[in-house]
């Protein structure tokens, strides 16, 4: 597949983008762009959220993430605890945010403790978000440039740049509105591509002589799911599924562009049927992408194609080998399989990165208005929100070109760990609130929400020597939390008003 063919591709498929925004937004004022008008119907949400979550670091990293011999099925001890949290997100966080009629989720913060919480829990979103949001949009622009702007001589800065721009234009007017309609054509992409390429993989590999597929994968060594034998790695059963129970909570229920569309739900019915829909379906793919992942490494060994790799200096300063196994995917499809396979892929791949991305820059907008910029006494006028969304993309912008300096971990990983430092104090600070009826003295609140991060990253940093070989791993996020939760009961008060509804 050429790097022309691919570019027409990548050019045709935003057409489309932009034409179902100009179609959407007509008439959109703040109202269509926040919460698309409350009028967005709940099995498109679901069906769109699928794309959001799974993102360009779903469709690539978890794949690449089964060739390790201490992760293989290990993902999906965290995907059953995302089970879990999103339970408590459909029971506990939906109906708290409909009672309160919130645009911005944070907005509870400001009722509950004043608005010292309120500002801090807007800040750990957009921190949270920027990077998440950057991570995943700089997985997609290295294998753009890798498969395609290289052969141009693009730089990689341009790169980032011509995709996020892109993404502004079809969001930038109708928010919220357009991306329920994106997000459901991205994910049709999304899925698409994937059910092609492993039926593509399956008949290639021809299991008639080996058992079938299922059994071939079980006994390929890719397969492992439970992780019981070591307590002190972060592998470990214990850790991933209650950190996923954590991170689904953190990146979903407390995340503003995971909830921004939940909310845009006709009522909370709607909204719960979302997520609980959204949820079990979301257990399955996740499931097929493993698999996906132990097809890829047995056509690769099949073969003879070897993992995607970059020569490397390490901290002793010696040049080595580091394979990237995010790009075996984008190997095999774009340069060995058929093109139909390969056009699936790359729609796909550009779906499941813009699908997140998309939505991040329109809650990113949404949060500086309504948390920052918004008052009683001052409203956010539509040219003030669109100047906002100008910003929001030159900061994403910027981050990319950060991470693409210092990352070089798999991308699933990095997210799963910064995860940990930035939605646990929202966390902490949300089910605070929630199961206790303490107030805050407000003067110390920032700081309760600032220490627990930098105890956290110490603690993890050098838990291998205070605590014998133990790592968190995905129980990271889990310290975190407590450690805000306990920051926050230091600074607590009897609440004199404790009848007081929220």
């Amino acid at each position: 597949m050429t790097p022309i063919f691919i570019f027409s591709i990548l050019i045709g498929y935003f057409l489309v983008l932009i034409g179902i925004s100009y179609l959407t937004s007509r008439g959109a004022d703040n109202d269509s762009f926040y919460l698309g008008n409350k009028q967005s119907p709940w099995y498109l949400v679901a069906f769109g959220m699928i794309g959001a979550s799974l993102s360009g670091i779903t469709f690539i990293s978890i794949p690449g993430w089964v060739g390790e011999s201490t992760k293989q099925f290990g993902y999906m001890q965290m995907v059953f605890g995302y089970l879990v949290g999103y339970m408590v997100i459909a029971y506990v966080l939906l109906p708290l945010y409909y009672k309160m009629n919130v645009t911005s989720i944070y907005t509870y913060l400001a009722k509950r403790f004043g608005v010292e919480a309120h500002k801090i829990g807007a800040v750990y979103f957009l921190l949270s978000r920027i990077i998440g949001a950057s991570i995943r949009l700089l997985l997609v622009a290295n294998v753009l440039q890798e498969f395609v702007f290289n052969d141009f001589g693009i730089p990689f800065a341009v790169t980032v740049l011509i995709s996020i721009l892109l993404i502004w234009v079809y969001t930038y007017k109708g928010g919220i509105k357009t991306i329920i309609w994106t997000d459901t054509l991205q994910t049709l992409f999304m899925l698409l591509s994937l059910g092609f390429t492993f039926w593509f993989l399956s008949k290639e590999l021809d299991f008639s002589q080996s058992g079938g597929m299922v059994q071939t994968i079980a006994d390929s060594g890719y397969s492992k799911i439970f992780f019981f034998d070591d307590w002190k790695s972060g592998a470990h059963f214990s850790k991933m599924f209650f950190g996923g129970i954590f991170i689904a909570i953190g990146m979903t229920g407390l995340d503003q562009d995971m909830m921004q569309k939940n909310l845009s739900c006709k009522n909370l019915k709607a909204a719960q049927t979302n997520m609980v829909s959204f949820s079990v379906v979301l257990v399955f793919i996740n499931l097929i992408f493993l698999a996906l992942g132990a097809l890829l490494y047995l056509y690769a060994a099949k073969e003879g194609i070897e993992v995607p790799f970059k020569m490397e200096e390490n901290l002793l300063g010696e040049i080595v080998k580091v394979d990237k196994t995010d790009l075996l995917f984008p190997e095999i499809a774009l340069n060995k399989l058929p093109i139909g396979v390969g056009v699936l892929f790359l729609l796909g791949l550009i779906a499941a990165a813009y699908s997140s991305a998309d939505s991040a820059l329109t809650s990113l907008t949404t949060s500086v208005c309504v948390d920052f910029l918004d008052t009683e006494e001052t409203k956010v006028s539509k040219k003030k929100r669109m100047r906002i969304h100008i910003i929001m993309s030159v900061v994403l912008f910027l981050t990319v070109l950060i991470l693409n300096a210092t990352l070089d971990e798999s991308a699933i990983w990095q997210l799963i760990r910064l995860a940990g430092f930035t939605y646990g104090p929202l966390i902490g600070l949300f089910f605070f609130g929630i199961l206790t009826k303490y107030k805050l003295r407000k003067q110390l609140i920032i700081l309760a929400c600032l220490v627990p991060p930098v105890l956290s990253y110490f603690i993890d940093k050098n838990s291998v020597e205070l605590f014998n070989g133990f790592k968190f791993g995905g129980a990271l996020i889990i310290l975190n939390a407590i450690i805000t939760f306990l920051c926050l009961f230091l600074i607590s008060e009897k609440n004199n008003h404790s009848n007081e509804k929220v």
